[in-house]
């Protein structure tokens, strides 16, 4: 059964930091490519990241050059690393192996002073 268990999130400053976790299991994680998504309230779910079973990436033009997406193929786990956080960033984050029909639960990110 596949399962995505998100972490990390939690209340920043505006310009301070987050690493979220994407822990996986059920199926081969290394062979996928990952994506981060988010939604803000009353808002549909965007796209934020991507990176495929190769290690490249892709960002939205709204994070670029302040996040950056990364994999652990032993860990089976994906990691959002988020700097120089903005208010408009707050929102519920999620990951999703692309061709899964499969989300978790999300992780809450508040930026706010």
């Amino acid at each position: 059964q596949v399962q995505l268990v998100e972490s990390g999130g939690g209340l920043v400053q505006p310009g301070g930091s987050l690493t979220l976790s994407c822990a996986t299991s059920g199926f081969t994680f290394s062979n996928y490519g990952m994506n981060w998504y988010r939604q803000a309230p009353g808002m549909q779910r965007e796209l934020v990241a991507q990176i495929n079973f190769r290690g490249s990436t892709n960002y939205a033009s709204s994070v670029r050059g302040r996040f950056d997406i990364s994999r652990d193929n032993v860990k089976n786990t994906l990691y959002l690393r988020m700097n120089n956080l903005k208010p408009e960033d707050t929102a519920v984050y999620y990951c999703n192996a692309v061709g899964l029909p499969r989300w978790g639960q999300g992780t809450q990110v508040t930026v706010s002073s």
